[in-house]
């Protein structure tokens, strides 16, 4: 049942935070008008979000709790924001026992998030968060680990290494391989006759072995092992292999002498700062409650005090299971299909066309991001999510609060305004200074107008925005320069903003007008 939450424990400055930024909107609009104003505030707010927490490089990693070369270098163990607890164990219900707090007894439905905000944030955190998937002796994966290369990269679409993006690669023209079905571009099929084609022989799917020999055909050879996992991901896939081909080909016609390297190059470097571009003016204001609109500008960074190395860090990890967005049915093309049903199924895209998948998913509201809202089919993925968290031992829920400018809660009613959820954690734990890192960061009421609660959502902003404009493309000011992107290049990334800009220009004429978005249509702030 509802209750009211206390804002006690928020903090008198995060409050005036949270007012400044969320109200006031003639202001806001009237900053946003004079470019000079505009460039100054976003370069405030971006900085503001990124301080929160000492940057980076950590002193410590998952490899041990102490400092050591490899603690600073060896970045195949994941970093983290702070050392490991001890002797929390003891005081930590059964991970049995939480299902109940993780698993929907009636969809909450987002206010503000589209499905479109689902698939694209699975699709895109699963480039650069990506777990160890190595089998130990012990029959169990190394939490501590990872096989990232921590940078957006777009490893979805040009994979890990380099010899699978040359698998993936036609050698002409700078273009990926691709095949036309149903008068549309899409990636050549993996398989045939269910086994593994020769030119893919590094591409690697996940549960492969599983798969029966008609699923293994209408598989795509795309760069992750979970490329072909749910249909949210093979759309934005295919929708990024089409712009890349197209990006191509428009280089190749301005700039004939360039070879098949250069042109295949400049592209890979336009999308993957297209990537970073709509994730910032796209994705991230989708997710903030700001009024003002925070917009890609590397040239207000040059050699800032947080400009350090990208490396994941384990709580980045955890803090982005989102799993309560997840519908309970997709409503595609009228009908309404099982997540089940979504799996290793590219024939779904084939079958609808991209624009079509793109519309409806734009068309269908997202969960509310918290509690008692991940479908009861995901609770063993929620468990291993609260399993890693303990087996690297991180802190306290609290202990994140006090690390990210918040003060230490106290009472479990200045985290959740649910009194069913607030009972349940009494019950668990006791008291809020024995609440686990995951289970708190779920625990909290999403921030008005915002669709995150506020931990994760300080979290996100510390973590991406310090881990996007290091990207190497955005290094300012001697590669984010037209002598990296071409002229034409630095047009097409100037001249991008939204998701909904690449797939318009990236399906058949007239197969496709609707409306494509994150933000609900007709969302509008509450006040």
């Amino acid at each position: 049942m509802p209750g009211t939450r206390s804002t006690a424990k928020d903090g008198a400055r995060n409050r005036l935070e949270l007012v400044l930024t969320t109200k006031g909107e003639p202001i806001w609009k009237a900053i946003e008008a004079v470019a000079p104003v505009r460039t100054a505030v976003n370069k405030a707010l971006t900085n503001l979000a990124i301080q929160k927490v000492a940057p980076r490089p950590n002193p410590l990693s998952t490899k041990a709790d102490y400092t050591s070369w490899d603690s600073l270098t060896d970045r195949t163990f994941s970093g983290r924001h702070l050392p490991p607890a001890t002797g929390a164990g003891a005081k930590l219900p059964k991970v049995e026992d939480l299902e109940g707090l993780f698993s929907r007894e009636r969809f909450i439905e987002s206010t503000k998030s589209t499905v479109l905000f689902s698939y694209f944030a699975q699709w895109f955190t699963d480039g650069f968060l990506r777990s160890d998937r190595t089998i130990q002796p012990n029959g169990k994966r190394d939490m501590r680990k990872n096989e990232s290369n921590h940078d957006i990269d777009l490893t979805n679409l040009y994979g890990l290494r380099p010899d699978v993006t040359e698998q993936l690669r036609t050698h002409e023209g700078g273009l990926l391989k691709s095949q036309q079905v149903n008068g549309e571009e899409y990636p050549p099929y993996l398989c045939e006759n269910g086994e593994r084609r020769p030119e893919f022989s590094l591409i690697e799917v996940l549960r492969f072995d599983e798969q029966s020999t008609a699923t293994r055909d209408q598989l795509f050879a795309m760069g992750s092992d979970t490329s072909n996992l749910q249909v949210g991901f093979v759309m934005h896939n295919v929708l990024f292999l089409r712009e890349h081909n197209r990006i191509a080909r428009l280089l190749g016609a301005a700039y004939p002498k360039w070879d098949d390297e250069r042109l295949f190059g400049t592209a890979r470097n336009v999308l993957t700062v297209l990537l970073i571009k709509v994730v910032i003016e796209d994705y991230i204001n989708h997710i903030t409650p700001f009024i003002f609109k925070l917009r890609m500008e590397p040239l207000s960074f040059p050699n800032k005090r947080w400009y350090r190395q990208n490396w994941m860090a384990v709580e980045f990890q955890l803090l982005y299971r989102w799993h309560s967005l997840v519908p309970v049915t997709y409503r595609i093309a009228g009908a309404d299909v099982k997540i089940w049903d979504t799996l290793f199924n590219t024939d779904i895209v084939t079958a609808n066309g991209l624009g079509s998948l793109f519309e409806d998913a734009a068309a269908q509201p997202a969960g509310q991001v918290g509690l008692r809202n991940t479908p009861p089919e995901l609770w063993p993925v929620e468990a291993a999510s609260v399993e890693q968290g303990r087996e690297v031992e991180l802190r306290s829920y609290n202990d994140y609060r006090e690390l990210t400018g918040f003060p230490r809660a106290t009472d479990f009613d200045q985290i959740s305004s649910d009194d069913g959820v607030r009972d349940t954690l009494r019950k668990l734990y006791g008291k809020v200074e024995n609440m686990e890192f995951y289970v708190g960061l779920f625990a909290e009421d999403a921030r008005t107008n915002s669709v995150l609660p506020s931990l994760i959502g300080r979290m996100v902003g510390l973590d991406a925005f310090s881990q996007v404009y290091t990207n190497p493309l955005l290094s300012v000011p001697h590669i984010y320069t037209e002598m990296t992107f071409s002229p034409l290049g630095m047009d097409i990334i100037r001249t991008t903003a939204s998701l909904e800009q690449i797939v318009h220009r990236n399906v058949p004429a007239g197969s496709q007008t609707g409306f494509v978005g994150l933000t609900r249509q007709g969302w509008k702030r509450a006040r």
